[in-house]
């Protein structure tokens, strides 16, 4: 692939943006630092699958359009090891999602922290990028802000993916204390920019990474009348893995971490099971993620199960759309997993549990009615969600046969999919481009950035 130039990348960000700001106006930008060591050091730290995605685009962009050699150290997956990092500790020792649930990980989670500040501090890097995972990203930024205050090479402190502030009462409020350790924060929806910007914390909307899917599953993006979703080969599919034409296939999304697949699995079982007297021949998918004791928990508890079930862990981007296509219907534990759902036109049901204190949580300090990203930019539900005690397999049985056995409940909801892509794409965007997309619009943003001296 041709090498693009900083210029001309940043330039067709900056085109296609609403409007131009100046984010080099500081007189000592990532890449000045790169020029003087002759290389461009970036530490950068994913804690989830969804991340790993993100940053592993990242680092190839950044490798793109850097006109030094990069060098990148830090914590993440497998997608960026294969972008050249060689990730400190598996990147799942980290991933750990809710409040509560935090709490028996806690020691484990400051050893890892530690480790990784000091491997931080150690490598010098001109950039430290957090992508998402919030809790342990922020912990890193602190610490590091901290150890770098009176030193004269300090780091630019970039985090990408905005923290859901805008779902949780007060959370606005709290942007500002984020510019004490993050100098600069890339945002994934077309709002949050000018929230952050407005309570004092510098930020770019660089694009939702589902854009760049849609890009990289069908090159052919050149029309404004391109509804934005992918159908993959679902008789290939089915046929590769044996599954009868005939048959109802359900892909299950347990989730990507063990305790919430732990949660949410046996959940998903009973309702698999319950529906098995309803439809003839049906069949499950369940997508894993590249965990490998994700995947074996799964693998010995769909041993007992009476209907056949494919089990697919570490996927392609193609396969994964591929599985999608060959399904009548999903059921999916709410997360990044339901906008690649809407990306493929699969009707589907958004099911939650977790620790009931956290669950009291979400209910009396969030601001929100949904807690799925389709239904919030809606503002409607759009996508069935079947949540907290509600969350029973008798219900998710129930609303699971509606969305397949209804066609006008189908119809709808691949109709607000198409919304829902409209409303994320930058204004006046119709078509993505190698040179402008969401990880060459967060490469660029982040070697112009600047600290003064």
């Amino acid at each position: 692939m041709r090498r693009a130039s900083v210029r001309a990348v940043t330039a067709s960000f900056w085109q296609r943006s609403a409007k131009a700001r100046d984010l080099s106006t500081c007189s000592r930008r990532v890449l000045d630092m790169a020029s003087r060591d002759g290389e461009l050091r970036v530490f950068i730290v994913a804690g989830e699958v969804s991340g790993d995605s993100i940053a592993s685009r990242l680092m190839a962009s950044i490798k793109r359009i850097s006109p030094y050699p990069v060098r990148f150290s830090g914590v993440g997956g497998a997608l960026m090891d294969h972008e050249g990092l060689q990730s400190l500790f598996p990147m799942e020792d980290i991933s750990v999602m809710g409040i509560f649930e935090l709490l028996p990980y806690l020691n484990k989670i400051r050893i890892k922290l530690k480790e990784t500040i000091e491997a931080a501090v150690s490598f010098q890097p001109h950039v430290v990028v957090t992508i998402d995972s919030k809790g342990f990203s922020f912990r890193l930024l602190k610490h590091l802000k901290v150890r770098h205050t009176k030193e004269d090479h300090c780091p630019i402190f970039v985090h990408y993916v905005a923290p859901s502030f805008w779902a949780w009462k007060g959370g606005e409020r709290r942007l500002g204390k984020l510019s004490e350790f993050v100098d600069h924060l890339l945002c994934i929806l077309p709002f949050e920019e000018e929230i952050c910007r407005l309570n004092g914390l510098a930020a770019s909307y660089v694009g939702h990474p589902l854009l760049e899917d849609a890009f990289c599953l069908n090159k052919e993006l050149d029309s404004p009348s391109y509804n934005w979703m992918f159908q993959g080969n679902g008789d290939a599919f089915r046929q590769q893995h044996g599954i009868p034409p005939g048959n109802t296939v359900i892909t299950l999304l347990p989730g990507s971490r063990l305790q919430e697949v732990k949660r949410m699995l046996p959940i998903f079982s009973q309702t698999m099971e319950l529906l098995n007297g309803s439809f003839t021949g049906l069949s499950a998918i369940i997508l894993v993620a590249p965990h490998q004791h994700v995947a074996s928990h799964i693998e010995r508890v769909i041993r007992s199960w009476s209907l056949s079930a494919t089990l697919i862990p570490g996927v392609s981007l193609q396969q994964r759309y591929d599985a999608f296509s060959a399904s009548s219907a999903a059921l999916c534990t709410s997360g990044s997993a339901v906008m690649e759902l809407q990306l493929a036109g699969l009707p589907s049901v958004v099911a939650y549990r977790a620790h009931f204190l956290t669950e009291w949580l979400i209910q009396h300090r969030t601001k929100l009615q949904f807690i799925s990203l389709p239904n919030i930019l809606l503002d409607s539900e759009a996508i069935p969600e079947v949540l907290f005690s509600s969350c029973t397999y008798k219900n998710l049985a129930a609303t699971l046969s509606k969305i397949i056995l209804d066609e006008d409940a189908r119809v709808k909801q691949i109709a607000a999919a198409e919304r829902v892509f409209r409303l994320l794409c930058p204004q006046g965007l119709h078509s993505i481009t190698d040179n402008c997309c969401p990880s060459m619009n967060a490469a660029s943003v982040i070697l112009n950035l600047g600290k003064k001296k």
